[in-house]
């Protein structure tokens, strides 16, 4: 079992910049690829952004790329998603997500979730 806790969400105006932490606790943080998704209010979850267990690989929604970063700290089983020029249209619960092995952007290959924390973005 890994458990997942997202923060850093909040308001913030277009333009401007955020960065989400999601800290994990459980079983080896490293023996997992993580992801982030958002869901906007009345539509699905969408893939947003991966990166693999080393940290060495990372893959991004094209909606995002350019825009947002995603890293992971191993030795503090953390992994973040540096948010940067938001736009309103990025205003989302923003979730992260474990899985075992390789990177993926599907929800339903992910095994674990966080709560989830909120972005908006203002215009």
């Amino acid at each position: 079992q890994v458990q997942l806790v997202e923060s850093g969400g909040g308001l913030v105006q277009a333009g401007g910049s955020l960065r989400l932490s999601c800290a994990a606790s459980g079983r080896a943080f490293s023996n997992y690829a993580m992801g982030w998704f958002r869901q906007a209010l009345g539509k699905e979850r969408e893939f947003v952004a991966a990166i693999s267990r080393s940290g060495f690989g990372t893959y991004y929604a094209d909606s995002v790329k350019g825009r947002f970063t995603i890293s992971r700290d191993n030795a503090k089983n953390t992994v973040y998603l540096q948010m940067s020029s938001l736009k309103p249209e990025d205003t989302a619960v923003y979730y992260c997500a474990a899985k075992s092995l390789e990177m993926a952007t599907r929800v339903d290959e992910y095994d674990y979730w966080g709560q989830g924390t909120q972005v908006t973005v203002s215009s």
